[in-house]
């Protein structure tokens, strides 16, 4: 795990500094930049696992920022700000990002949060998945084992890691309530205060991907006060 290369894309130079050396310390591969431009210089040039990218960049926002990247890779991003601000986290959020630190943050807490996104991504890509491979529901064919999504127009619909997990856990589950603290177990190795909205953030945007009309939901309902339940029908 300790090979990953992670880039450090931070305007502040003590604060990038000190994230490098800790990483580097760590055994991980590092380069950290301090703006949009040395970033695209460097994820042009070099294979990165890992991007921690701060909201608040002199040049560009790091939101625009990381949903381009997401367009384009599915490496690990945890976004990093000064803000404590809700609305910047459930953007984040929506737009592919897998973890939101603020500032000021514990290193060692970091540490945690990359190692397990790391791990994740590690554990999709390299091991077989341990159950049913296809899925289909809704004119759609989910296939498990290469986080392949086929749409009802024959054209695979995108989903960001998050998305997958969630959407898998749903499927090994049809037709069952599942709770929010169920499902974040499920799609994130870090804690979360009781007021978080990444699931209700991650049900949106399946909806909006999956559903025929996203505004009157039927694959994945709301069970007001518990949770959410997937309605579709699977196929052996």
């Amino acid at each position: 795990m300790k090979s990953h290369h992670i880039l450090i894309v931070e305007d502040e130079a003590i604060t990038r500094t000190k994230l490098a050396g800790y990483f580097e310390s760590e055994g991980y591969r590092v380069t950290a930049v301090g703006s949009a431009k040395e970033m695209r210089l460097v994820l042009s040039q070099e294979d990165v696992s890992m991007l921690l990218l701060d909201i608040n960049l002199p040049d560009e926002s790091g939101l625009l920022l990381a949903r381009e990247v997401r367009a384009k890779s599915n490496m690990g991003i945890v976004l990093v700000t000064g803000k404590t601000d809700d609305i910047d986290r459930i953007v984040g959020l929506e737009i592919g990002a897998d973890d939101y630190v603020t500032k000021p943050f514990n290193t060692r807490e970091l540490l945690a949060r990359v190692t397990n996104l790391l791990r994740r991504i590690h554990d999709h890509s390299e091991t077989p998945i341990q159950h049913k491979s296809i899925y289909h529901f809704d004119d759609l064919v989910l296939d498990a084992s290469r986080r392949h999504l086929l749409g009802r127009d024959q054209q695979e619909v995108k989903l960001t890691r998050a998305e997958f997990e969630l959407l898998l856990v749903f499927m090994a589950h049809p037709n069952q309530m599942l709770n929010r603290d169920r499902l974040l177990s499920q799609v994130t190795h870090r804690s979360w205060d009781p007021n978080d909205r990444t699931i209700d953030v991650l049900i949106m945007r399946l909806r909006r991907k999956l559903e025929r009309d996203y505004k009157h939901p039927t694959l994945f309902t709301t069970v007001h006060g518990e949770g959410y339940l997937f309605s579709g029908i699977n196929e052996n």
